[in-house]
């Protein structure tokens, strides 16, 4: 992905570090939120043993897009 060296967000000027920053944080949260789900599911599966289908999608979901995507990057970059 080619970011430009400054952009303008609300009249601010922002340059490399700081799309550095938003993209390192976006993927933080991604992977912290499938952990979050995949702990929910393993709670509710061994507490209450009833199958979260919901979470158990949200959980491979993210691990599906985050190795094609690394094969992606790996195949094109």
């Amino acid at each position: 992905m080619n970011f430009p060296m400054v952009c303008r967000i609300f009249g601010i000027t922002a340059d490399e570090r700081f799309l550095e920053h938003r993209r390192r944080s976006t993927s933080l949260a991604g992977i912290i939120t499938a952990l979050v789900a995949i702990g929910i599911f393993e709670y509710r599966l061994l507490h209450d043993h009833l199958w979260s289908w919901d979470l158990l999608a949200v959980a491979l979901a993210f691990a599906v897009i985050k190795l094609s995507m690394m094969a992606w990057y790996r195949f094109t970059d």
